[in-house]
């Protein structure tokens, strides 16, 4: 029952203020165990990060589309990259879903995976998530790759590259350049 409510049922001058010192008791309580939580929290989201070892990266890409008949999505492409990761890399697009806007019809969103095989022999999973430009547009693309697990020495890998690049439909070609973050566990 709150303050109010004990006035207005008649409850003594005494009853009141032991009714008030309670309320400030609660609140008193509330911010010590939400300062405690918070404590808590950032504690055990910083303790994850500390404990990764990441590795700033640049580079550059290039592929070629893979035939129909070997990939199992929309579209696939293989090849190598150089640079802060070095190995070669399969790219398999899982959907790809119309922008919706009459003006730029070409542009279209897709998700996707992609493995690249470094030269340890260790794999480096993403997810994959971008816009490009189909023909009979120019042919651009740009995709966030997140970085989900591997193999062997990236079997606990997280982090995130940013791509950018050319789609060539008539040659069957992608290439251009990465920037982003490798961690791993240390």
């Amino acid at each position: 029952m709150s303050l109010m409510q004990k006035i207005e049922h008649g409850a003594s001058a005494s009853d009141c203020v032991h009714a008030q010192k309670e309320n400030q008791i609660m609140k008193r309580s509330s911010k010590i165990i939400s300062i405690g939580f918070g404590s808590f929290l950032t504690a055990a989201m910083v303790v994850p990060v500390a404990a990764q070892q990441c590795k700033p990266l640049v580079g550059s890409f290039e592929a070629e589309v893979q035939p129909a008949n070997t990939c199992p999505g929309v579209l696939c492409t293989a090849g190598r990259v150089w640079g802060g990761i070095q190995g070669n890399y399969r790219f398999t697009m899982d959907k790809i879903i119309p922008n919706g806007e009459p003006e730029v019809p070409t542009i279209s969103f897709f998700t996707g995976h992609s493995i690249i095989t470094l030269k340890s022999g260790d794999e480096l999973f993403g997810t994959d998530t971008g816009t490009i430009d189909l023909p009979p547009g120019h042919g651009g693309f740009a995709s966030l790759i997140t970085f989900t697990g591997g193999t062997g020495a990236m079997a606990n890998a997280t982090g995130q590259i940013r791509l950018r690049g050319e789609f060539d439909p008539v040659a069957g070609t992608t290439s251009g350049d990465y920037i982003g973050t490798v961690c791993k566990p240390q």
